[in-house]
């Protein structure tokens, strides 16, 4: 099959290049920039360029594919709301594109985005005002017109070295503060999973996903916020503190949502439904190496 990735050289997507190529695939990676395109082409990949904001450079892409795993975002938290929106706009072009065919679209979402202080499934449906809820009302959206859509949602922390997510501006925060912080007694949990167990889930989406489905890319369903504190606090040689959640909110600042969200997911229909089984280390291990620590 011919793949067409978007965010193909990010954390995520240069993880899926190298999964769908070792399965056989042939990748059609987008990339924005000359860096991403020599690195797409550095792992086998064919270079597609163009931007999210570009749909002409989007349908092409989709045109010349036999399935799209879309995993693109920009993260700027300043713009986010517009950025967002620019991701529906990308999930709609792409999805006119594939229109009345039967070849598959990924679309990437969150586990963040559902119910807090429950243990989510696949079954359970967004619950957030925050905008990022976008990307899977466009995946609902071209369902409906009979688009080959399904949503792969990644917990707060897809883990592995490279990792430019929470757990390194958690890292980054304590460094600032001279302090490692939790909230409460910190047993507000995040569900986890390593980069490339997220990457076998998008090639077995693509391969086996059914049209509509959600699938949760979750290795682990919770890990304590205060365990993921502690290792900072441990490595760092800082000061292991619990806050009260306003002292909490004015530590963290704008990280505060997420450090003090409780977001147990459960993957178990996923994991009978496309046979994914992850193999990876889990999140307490893996951010205990000394790549997240390096300066």
């Amino acid at each position: 099959m011919r793949v067409f990735v978007t965010g193909a050289s990010g954390f995520i997507g240069s993880a899926i290049v190298r999964e769908l190529i070792g399965a056989g695939h042939e990748v059609l990676g987008f990339a924005r920039s000359d860096a991403a395109a020599g690195a797409l082409a550095a792992a086998g990949a064919q270079v597609h360029r163009g931007d999210l904001e570009d749909p002409d450079s989007l349908r092409s892409g989709v045109a010349m594919s036999d399935g799209v795993i879309h995993t693109a975002f920009n993260h700027d938290f300043s713009n986010f709301k517009a950025n967002c929106e620019t991701d529906r706009r990308a999930i709609e072009t792409m999805g006119a594109v594939l229109e009345g065919s039967d070849r598959p679209l990924i679309v990437t979402s969150g586990t963040g985005l559902l119910t807090p202080g429950i243990l989510a499934t696949e079954a359970t449906m967004q619950n957030s005002g925050s905008p990022r809820v976008a990307s899977e009302e466009a995946a609902t959206a071209i369902a409906a017109r009979g688009v080959r859509v399904s949503v792969v949602r990644l917990p707060p922390s897809v883990h592995g070295e490279g990792d430019h997510g929470f757990v390194p501006m958690l890292i980054g925060i304590a460094r600032e503060k001279g302090v490692s912080v939790y909230q409460g007694e910190g047993q507000n949990r995040w569900p986890a999973v390593h980069r490339f167990d997220a990457a076998r889930l998008f090639r077995l989406a693509l391969e086996k996903g059914t049209a509509g489905a959600r699938y949760h890319g979750v290795a682990e369903e919770g890990v304590p916020f205060r365990e993921i504190a502690g290792v900072i606090s441990r490595r760092l040689n800082l000061p292991l503190v619990s806050k009260a959640p306003g002292e909490a909110a004015a530590h963290f600042g704008w990280f505060a949502h997420f450090a003090a969200i409780d977001n147990r997911a459960s993957s178990q229909q996923t994991r009978e439904q496309l046979g994914w089984q992850p193999a990876g280390p889990g999140l307490i291990e893996d951010i205990d190496q000394p790549y997240y620590f390096q300066a």
